[in-house]
């Protein structure tokens, strides 16, 4: 299993990577919720077209450093951000929890 981290984590948290082309165009689509999170990757915008429910989002440099976190509702789009190479969604309200903020660090870990 695949967790991460930031500085202000309490505990480390669940991690789903979508690597492949139509894991990252699934995303959470089709889903009630998420226990953790996702991580897109390479991708630097999302929708929440077909939504179920609101997600928070961090855009990451290719260094899993946060750019921006965002929360979107269902029916929205985003737009691409430069520099971001990862996506990191998780359920509303989880980012502000685990400590995920702009300029946070996130590390993965194997296990």
């Amino acid at each position: 299993m695949v967790m991460f981290t930031t500085e202000r984590t309490p505990e480390p948290v669940p991690l789903e990577r979508a690597a492949s082309a139509r894991a990252r165009r699934r995303g959470l689509l089709g889903r009630e919720g998420i226990e953790g999170a996702l991580l897109l990757g390479p991708a630097s915008a999302v929708h929440t077209l077909g939504m179920r429910f609101t997600i928070d989002v961090a855009y990451l440099d290719r260094r899993l450093r946060v750019l921006a976190v965002r929360t979107m509702r269902p029916g929205r789009l985003g737009l691409p951000r430069p520099r971001c190479r990862y996506v990191l969604e998780a359920e509303s309200g989880a980012m502000e929890r685990w400590g995920v903020r702009r300029g946070a660090q996130v590390t993965l870990h194997d296990g």
